[in-house]
């Protein structure tokens, strides 16, 4: 079945809409500073949580989950307070570490990414945790859980996970292969025939099969490691100290099936200097069918393309992404008791559910069963299916897709099967060997090729060395 065409310029609109608020979120951060918070030493009773951008907008679901916990606090109680730093990722990794090994800040709870949390322990900017700040934890995805631990001890709980998607045009699958529906996998194989197919048929506006997120960037590293982990079984770079681990064969078999899933016969050109946001764009217009991605698109997607929308788990292997609640090492006494507790109740099994009806990926597995409620944010308290359509009503899409549960059959599922970035507090430097050595592949000329690049071996051998280089 064809596009509905006539309503198209308003999905872009719609879209458009909603890069906007995620090139903020990726590029500028705005917000509130680490200005906004007490200065080092202050005896405010104000609990200081500093994060990234939320995805999901202005008074998003971290914010209301605060403002929960905030209300059952007592009226001479301590309060909760969320400072956003502005910036990318990077960015943001530099301001907090600055900010606490000098003191300038007094930040009591971090949002750390997963692959910061070696890095922050080992510098003891973070304090190992009792158990007294994770609400029930025989529930947490493994996973998912094992990113909050180093050296053998916990320093985070997890807060929000991601992992790797596919998402797809139903309407354009059905136009060659004669179904509609990947189900709850699919091979690198059957997605290479079906965009052979699809690149017979052409479709209104495709260029070509698939996007992903290929520039210089953290997402080159991903995609690169989910290759790797693809291709040779138990792969890992690093083991769990820390310590490189990888072989030239490994590296050399890991690069072949990069270079083979991303070659321009299958992957739209533009990938290769895309990231997040320029890779959602390319696929809400149609330049290609099938997209990787992470969960929190999943509301936006749907809201574009409803029912012609799919979704399945990433061929091979996914990373796994995400964040996790620490506590600063300065945060004492009174004040760090406080700050154990804020994480319990933003790690509990109630917010868990409201964090996936805003579109993360929740860590616990109660948190997918049908007769899980949120109530801390009421904005997504209703049934992602109450009407009668199965549709929402308010903010959070539906969760059947074709007959599946997204939450339960693909969402979960994948995160429970993702594998880890390196685990080390080098993982910075580990991240950009991988970027630099890989470039080549990216160095596309104008007609489209990439034949000039180093062999599969030769940037293995410079892999290779560079990661000796920068690990014990």
């Amino acid at each position: 079945m064809p596009p509905p065409r006539l309503r198209w310029p308003l999905r872009l609109r719609w879209v458009a809409a909603v890069l906007a608020l995620l090139a903020v979120a990726a590029c500028t951060g705005g917000g509130r500073t680490r200005e906004d918070a007490p200065p080092a030493g202050s005896s405010s009773r104000w609990i200081v949580v500093a994060s990234g951008r939320d995805v999901t907008g202005k008074g998003g679901i971290r914010q209301q989950l605060i403002d929960a916990w905030n209300r059952a606090q007592p009226a001479d109680g301590y309060q909760a307070r969320l400072v956003e730093l502005p910036g990318s990722a990077d960015a943001q990794r530099s301001q907090l570490l600055g900010a606490l090994q000098s003191g300038s800040a007094s930040y009591d709870v971090v949002n750390l990414d997963v692959t910061w949390v070696p890095e922050f322990a080992a510098a003891r900017l973070i304090r190992p945790l009792p158990g007294t700040a994770v609400a029930g934890g025989n529930d947490l995805v493994s996973s998912v859980d094992a990113t909050a631990f180093w050296g053998g001890e916990r320093y985070a709980v997890p807060f929000n996970s991601d992992v790797g998607l596919l998402y797809y045009r139903r309407d354009q699958l059905a136009q060659v292969s004669g179904r509609s529906d990947l189900g709850t996998s699919v091979s690198w194989d059957e997605l290479r025939a079906l965009i052979e197919a699809l690149n017979r048929k052409r479709p209104a506006g495709y260029e070509a099969g698939w996007t992903t997120q290929l520039d210089g960037y953290e997402g080159r590293t991903v995609n690169a490691i989910e290759a790797f982990a693809s291709a040779v079984g138990d792969f890992r770079i690093t083991d769990d100290r820390g310590r490189y681990r990888g072989t030239e064969e490994q590296l050399a078999a890991g690069i072949g099936e990069l270079r083979r899933r991303t070659g321009t016969a299958y992957t739209l050109r533009d990938a290769y200097t895309s990231d997040e946001s320029r890779s959602l764009d390319d696929f809400a217009r149609g330049r290609t069918a099938f997209l990787r991605h992470w969960p929190y698109v999943y509301p936006t997607l749907y809201e574009t393309f409803k029912g012609d929308l799919g979704v399945t788990r990433l061929p091979g292997k996914a990373v796994l992404g995400g964040q996790d609640l620490a506590v600063t090492s300065s945060t004492n006494g009174e004040r760090a008791a406080r700050a154990y507790d804020l994480i319990r109740f933003l790690t509990d099994p109630d917010s868990e559910r409201c964090l996936l009806r805003a579109g993360f990926a929740a860590t616990r597995t109660s948190a997918y069963e049908d007769t899980a409620v949120c109530t801390h944010a009421p904005v997504y308290a209703e049934s992602p299916s109450a009407s009668p359509t199965g549709e929402s009503a308010g903010r959070t899409p539906p969760d059947r897709l074709g007959g599946l549960s997204y939450h339960r059959q693909i969402l979960l599922p994948a995160l429970s099967a993702a594998v880890q970035r390196p685990r080390t507090p080098l993982y910075g430097a580990v991240s950009r060997s991988l970027i630099t050595v890989l470039g080549p592949l990216y160095d596309v000329g104008p007609g489209g090729g990439t034949s000039s690049s180093p062999t599969d071996q030769e940037l293995a051998e410079s892999l290779n060395r560079a990661l000796e280089r920068e690990l014990p």
